[in-house]
């Protein structure tokens, strides 16, 4: 008992006369999303359709250069193509893969897509969103419901709505699915 309690002691003497040494923190990379990211992206989009719409009152050419700036932001497009499916798209410009094609989407001029006329310029004052569920696995999240837009004379539509979603290498969040229609109204 005498040895121990001496061998005790003397750890403590030497313990306490080293200098700490630092413990180097192991590198951890963690894209894993949250639901709090997946909602405050869903919120960004909703405000950014909102204030595309309040630019395009100014010009067209405000609001592209907002749209641009959103589109950059919130979608994947720099990392390859984006799944998107509009509302209002059909025959060959159905589905927007390229930056190119969203931009026209959201505000209308190239003649690409002559049937835009830019969804985010019809003067939508406000955009909510009910999610009917939210997926998330790791570095993926996936959401399905609705998006409700009211425009200037109060007419509010309601759109299905589901996005997917993944974290860049800055841990950006960042839409890689946007999957959009009109509610089936049966006969």
């Amino acid at each position: 008992m005498l040895i121990a309690r001496k061998f005790h002691i003397a750890l403590s003497i030497v313990g306490a006369l080293l200098p700490a040494v630092a413990v180097a923190q192991t590198p951890i990379l963690n894209r894993a999303i949250s639901e709090a990211e997946v909602l405050t992206a869903q919120k960004a989009w909703c405000t950014a359709l909102v204030n595309i719409s309040e630019e395009g009152k100014k010009s067209q050419l405000a609001a592209k250069a907002l749209a641009e700036k959103v589109i950059d932001a919130a979608y994947a497009y720099q990392l390859g193509p984006v799944l998107f499916n509009p509302t209002l798209s059909s025959g060959k410009e159905t589905f927007r893969l390229t930056k190119e094609g969203a931009l026209s989407y959201f505000v209308g001029g190239n003649s690409k897509f002559p049937t835009d006329s830019g969804f985010a310029l019809k003067g939508w004052k406000k955009c909510e969103i009910k999610n009917a569920g939210i997926v998330i696995t790791g570095n993926a999240a996936m959401t399905l419901g609705n998006v409700m837009v009211t425009d200037s004379a109060n007419k509010t539509t309601t759109v299905d709505k589901t996005w997917g979603y993944i974290k860049d290498d800055k841990g950006t969040l960042r839409i890689v699915l946007h999957h959009s229609s009109l509610p089936y109204q049966p006969d």
